[in-house]
Order: structure tokens, then C-alpha cells, then sequence
């Protein structure tokens, strides 16, 4: 018969899906690890949780701490190191702690011990051959203490001295060491890659004037005001050459003018493919001045990786056979009937040539890290294989740990939750979808109070070139105060598409989520200084984020009742960062809410009254009560964001 282990070891956690994924945690995280760790009879165990962080070869070692009710271990460490983590478990019996539990019993009942003595003494001499130097020595002495001639009172106290125990804990054999079976994975990303806020734009759209396309000069000259409203991240739609064949016009008409500059997603031209800038923008070296300018104010620069090509890509010639070619010989263009996108060939992932295509998408990426882009916002992965990106993604961030992938899988479910599961750093959401309270704690409660906060980082962008939904059409310049004040405080990751701070809402036509006179196909100008613009709040909300922590955590967040259905009243605490969130939903009708404090899961005691002040608009209040009568009005504030001070209140006259 096989040999069963001596020491049952089951349930480690962090693990996803048995350690077929790994888990994810950021930069400076403290990682709560532990497992179900037992075995037969009345021994006592001793475990410890061992890390490999990256780079090293050597397991650190950290001891568990024993629960007895649930035999639970468990211990915390920091994620001190971006990377793929290694952890384990490890458990033996501890017979020193045995028999020391042992004696104390008798001693405390007046038994004779001198046998139970003995024993230790055997035990602690066993320890003292595998210790060396001041500690052998050491242990020798105590063993003699335990077995000598003193009174029993004195070789008791010996064998209970804590030195003694810390000796014992660093010498002792371990006996029944059992190993888990198998290791386990934590992907610990940049902090960036689980709170920051992202704005995009299209270069082309930011010339100061009306009358030409910008350029990658005028995008950096642009970056001080994404700067100001507090952004971390810019995001950039693809920067290559565009293809003329089949070239779109404006608003998606099949006809193209000649001055009409085509959708950035149709990539490829005679200047060259993904590793090629479009040179209306600039140069390369424009590009990579545009990277540096952006990190002088603290920007990361997000480049779009879109795989798929115009009919003027290069590889469309080179390598024809990596795209779906027809029996007449005619390569096969992209469709989502009855809509046909002639600009654009879809790519074969799973064609013979595969490996070199594959090797060929990688190489990209490569290439865009080796100019400074740490960060890739993803198209459409939903439509390629999961192989290929569980692959790709490995392999780049093997190369560059702190690389970052966003997820633009607006798709169903499972599809969208397994992306994350296999290696992307971040995801879109339904957030847009989301616009009742209830709808909004349902799914952020799924976010974030489950095992998929493990894996999927949740993006809440609000809208994007592709997506601007009837709420935002319908609800005018309240709706979006309304969205970026959920966005910005539901989850520590959220980000706008330019336009939104000054309330474009213009559908296409009436039913569609797509833009009037859409940016994807022809060049903008906008009036940033337009009155009623939202870059004040937009600056207000990422200060606030920036200056308390609760806000940039996602697993901190409760649901709290506000007596009015269309209001979310919300509280988010992190080490006496203690916030209360309230945000109507309906930026139409004026709303009142009786929000129900709670004191209880924020630890305050009710019979104090509570000060609080408002993020919003620096007013300070003392709250008494179980509860706070409040008033939203579209025309004046949608919500409000408190942070209280604990152990403080209005002196009284």
C-alpha cells in the first residue's frame, strides 16, 4: 500500500480554479494565505507558508498561526515584488510543543513529572545535534538543566522558558513533514494595474485649432490638462498607418473622402503595420518624446493592441496565409451581419503558420514596451483564442513583470471572467449597463465581495468611442456627474473618453450607442473651456481618490439601506480611512434618502454623535442618530462623499 501522508493538508488559499490560475494581488498588498491543516490523535502541529518570489531562488518562510476551532493556519506577508509568486505549505508534528503541553498540565495538577523530564531532555538533545555554534551550546545546557539533579520546580521552569521554546522552534527535527501537493500562483502587478484612473483621446484630435489633424507634439502639449483633472493613465486608440482600401468616411460611410483620415483600427498601409506609427501623427522618436513628456507628469501611456489589419497591411502580402482566405483566393473581411467591415481582415490564429504569427503578434509587443509603453488596452480578445493570450501574456510579463493588460471583452460572462483568469491585468465591465442602485450593488457586490475579486480587476470605464449609452443621451450633464461619481468611488479603476467632461451625448441616430459624427472616423475639435464643463469635479474626484485609501481598494466596500430606491448609500473604510458614499441615480427628479449609518460594521458607538465632512464641499457636520436625512438635487449635487473623524464632535457651547 502507498503511504498516506502524515499530516492532512487541504483548502490553501489564496488558490483559483485548484492552481490552474494564478491569483492576483498588487504591489505592497498584505496577503492573507492559510490552509486546513490536521491529523489523527492529540499531537501538535507546526506549519509555515512558504513564498518564492521572483528572481529568487531560495523559499522564504513564514510560520502559520493555528486556529483551533476550524484547524485553520493562516499568516499574512507583504507582496514586496512585482511578479509571479510561488507559495506552498509545509506541516510536521511538533513534539517538543506536544510534550511541553503535556507537562504543563501535570505540573499545574502536582504530578510527578521526573519521567515527562527526562523525555524532554532526550527530545532537546536530539535538537542540539542539528544546531550549531551558541545555540548547540545552549540547547546542551538546557538538556542537562531538564535531566540533572536540580529541583523539580527549577528544571520545570527550564523546560518552559520561552528561550528554550525558540530554540526548539529553529533546531527541533521536523518529524511527519508533509508538503502540499502541488505550488501555487500569485501575480502580483504594479499598483497602477488596481487603482488608477484612465483617460483617452486620439492624437489626431488634438491640434490647438480647427483646420488640421494634431500630431504627436500636439498630443504632449495636450497632456497638461489631462494632468490637471488628475489622471494616472492616457489612453491612446491605434497610432499606426491606417489603410485606404475600403477606407471609411464620416460617421461609418463606406465612401471615404480624400482628406478623410479612416478608422485607426483599420491598420496597415504602405508605411508599414503594428510596429510602424502613422505618419500624419510623427515620427517614431515624436512617439517616444510623447512617452516622456507623459511620465514628467506622472502619466503611463496605454497604447491600443488591436490585432487585426487593413488590406494594405504588410502582412497581408508577406504572409497571406495568416488570414482567412477564401476557395476563390480572395481574403475574407470582418463581419458582424448585417454590418461588414471591408476595411479590416480578421486574423486566423489557428492557421498552419501559426507559431510565426503567434511569435509575430508577441514580437509587437516587444517592440512597444522597447519605446516605453507599459500598458496595453486589448481589442476585442474575446475573438481570439484564450491559448493565445494565456500564452502572450506570460510570455511578455516573463520578460517585463510590470506590463499591464486591459481587456476590452465586452462579451458574456464566463468568456470575460476566464480572460482574467488566464492573464489579463484588468477588465471592462458592465458598469455602463449598470444604472439603477440596485443593479449597482448586485454587480459590484459580485466584483468585489466574491472569490472573482481573486482574478478580475473591474475597469469601470464609462463610456468609450464605441459606447455611449441612453442614460448618458437622455439624462443631460446630471447623468454624468451621476457616472463619474459612481465610477470614481465603486471601484479604485475607472476611466473617461474625451468629450465626457463636456457632456457630448449626440447618438448616431435614435436606438444606437454610437456617437454622432464619431471620432473613430474623422478629426475633432473641441472647446475645452466650454461653460458647464465637468473638468472641476473630474479634478475634485481623483484628488480625493489620490488622498484616501479606502477609495483604492474594491474588497472594502458595503451596501447600507438609504430608504430610497433610487439611491446607492455605500461605506468604504481602510485603516480609520472611514468614507460614507450616498449617489442618486436619477438625474432628473430631486431625491431624499434616510441613510442608515452603520455604526456597528464601522465599530463607531452609536450614542456619539458622528462628524463628518463633505470630500465635496469641505463642510463639516455632527451627525446624531441611527440615521441622516438627505436631499439630492440634479440641478445641485447628485451625492456626496463623507469621511469621518473618529473620536471627534462639535463642542458644545
Amino acid at each position: 500500500m502507498a503511504d498516506a501522508p502524515a499530516i492532512v493538508i487541504e483548502c490553501l488559499s489564496p488558490v483559483l480554479d485548484a492552481g490552474r490560475y494564478a491569483v492576483k494581488r498588487a504591489l505592497g498588498d498584505a496577503v492573507m494565505a492559510g490552509a486546513d491543516i490536521f491529523r489523527e490523535g492529540h499531537d501538535r502541529l507546526a506549519a509555515e507558508l512558504l513564498t518564492l518570489a521572483p528572481g529568487d531562488e531560495a523559499w522564504r518562510s513564514v510560520p502559520l498561526t493555528y486556529s483551533f476551532e476550524d484547524d485553520r493556519w493562516s499568516t499574512t506577508f507583504t507582496a514586496d515584488r512585482i511578479g509571479m509568486w510561488r507559495f506552498t505549505v509545509e506541516a510536521w508534528v511538533d513534539r517538543f510543543a506536544t510534550w511541553r503541553g503535556e507537562l504543563e498540565k501535570k505540573a499545574a495538577a502536582e504530578l510527578d513529572v521526573s519521567s515527562e523530564l527526562i523525555e524532554g531532555a532526550e527530545l532537546v538533545h536530539e535538537a542540539a545535534r542539528h544546531a550549531r555554534g551558541a545555540e548547540r551550546h545552549a540547547l546542551d545546557r538546557a538538556a542537562a538543566t531538564l535531566a540533572g539533579g536540580d529541583a523539580p520546580e527549577r528544571r520545570i521552569a527550564a523546560a518552559l522558558n520561552a528561550g528554550l521554546v525558540e530554540l526548539m522552534a529553529v533546531n527541533a527535527p521536523r518529524h511527519g513533514l508533509t508538503r502540499a501537493d502541488g505550488e501555487y500562483r500569485i501575480r502580483v502587478d504594479p499598483v497602477r494595474a488596481a487603482c488608477a484612473a484612465w483617460y483617452e483621446f486620439f492624437p489626431r484630435s488634438t491640434a490647438p485649432g480647427p483646420g488640421r489633424a494634431g500630431t504627436f507634439a500636439d498630443a504632449s502639449r495636450a497632456l497638461g490638462r489631462v494632468a490637471a483633472m488628475g489622471f494616472d493613465v492616457i489612453y491612446l486608440p491605434p497610432i499606426h498607418p491606417i489603410g485606404t482600401t475600403h477606407r471609411k468616411g464620416p460617421n461609418n460611410s463606406l465612401v471615404a473622402g480624400a482628406d478623410d483620415p479612416g478608422s485607426p483600427w483599420a491598420i496597415g498601409n504602405e508605411h508599414g503595420g503594428h510596429d510602424a506609427v502613422n505618419p500624419e501623427l510623427g515620427t517614431l522618436q515624436d512617439f517616444r518624446d510623447f512617452v516622456e513628456a507623459a511620465g514628467r507628469l506622472g502619466l503611463d501611456v496605454a497604447l491600443d493592441y488591436a490585432l487585426q489589419c487593413s488590406p494594405d497591411h504588410p502582412w497581408v502580402t508577406e504572409h497571406p496565409e495568416w488570414f482567412f482566405v477564401r476557395p476563390d483566393g480572395t481574403i475574407k473581411y470582418a463581419e458582424n451581419p448585417p454590418k461588414k467591415y471591408e476595411d479590416i481582415y480578421p486574423i486566423n490564429f489557428w492557421c498552419d503558420e501559426r507559431e510565426a504569427l503567434w511569435s509575430a503578434c508577441r514580437d509587437v509587443l516587444l517592440f512597444w514596451v522597447q519605446q516605453g509603453v507599459r500598458t496595453f488596452r486589448v481589442d476585442n480578445p474575446h475573438t481570439k483564442p484564450f491559448a493565445f493570450w494565456e500564452w502572450i501574456i506570460a510570455d511578455v510579463q516573463e520578460r517585463h513583470p510590470e506590463v499591464i493588460f486591459l481587456s476590452e471583452a465586452f462579451t458574456r460572462p464566463k468568456r470575460m471572467k476566464n480572460l482574467a483568469k488566464l492573464g489579463f491585468t484588468q477588465s471592462y465591465t458592465y458598469f455602463t449597463w449598470r444604472n439603477t442602485a440596485a443593479e449597482l450593488e448586485e454587480y459590484v457586490t459580485e466584483l468585489a465581495g466574491t472569490d472573482v475579486a481573486d482574478y478580475f480587476r473591474g475597469n469601470f470605464f464609462i463610456n468609450t468611442p464605441d459606447i455611449l449609452h441612453d442614460y448618458l443621451q437622455t439624462g443631460g450633464i446630471a447623468a454624468f456627474r451621476i457616472r463619474l461619481l459612481l465610477a470614481g468611488t465603486l471601484m479604485p479603476l475607472y476611466g473617461i473618453y474625451s468629450g465626457y467632461e463636456l457632456g457630448e451625448n449626440a447618438p448616431a441616430r435614435h436606438g444606437s450607442e454610437e456617437y454622432l459624427d464619431s471620432e473613430k472616423y474623422q478629426v475633432r475639435f473641441r472647446d475645452w473651456d466650454a461653460v458647464g464643463n465637468l473638468a472641476a469635479d473630474i479634478a475634485r474626484l481623483n484628488t480625493i481618490r489620490r488622498e484616501n485609501r479606502a477609495l483604492q481598494r474594491s474588497d472594502n466596500i458595503a451596501f447600507h439601506p438609504s430608504g430610497n430606491p433610487a439611491v446607492l448609500f455605500y461605506s468604504k473604510a481602510e485603516w480609520g480611512n472611514d468614507l460614507l458614499i450616498a449617489v442618486s441615480t436619477d438625474p432628473a427628479t430631486p431625491q431624499d434618502a434616510e441613510l442608515e449609518l452603520p455604526f456597528a460594521q464601522l465599530g463607531i458607538d452609536e450614542g456619539v454623535p458622528l462628524r463628518v465632512e463633505s470630500l465635496l464641499s469641505g463642510e463639516i457636520e455632527d451627525w446624531d442618530g441611527p440615521a441622516r436625512r438627505v436631499t439630492f438635487n440634479p440641478a445641485e449635487t447628485v451625492g456626496n462623499i463623507w469621511r469621518i473623524h473618529r473620536g471627534q464632535a462639535t463642542e458644545t457651547a
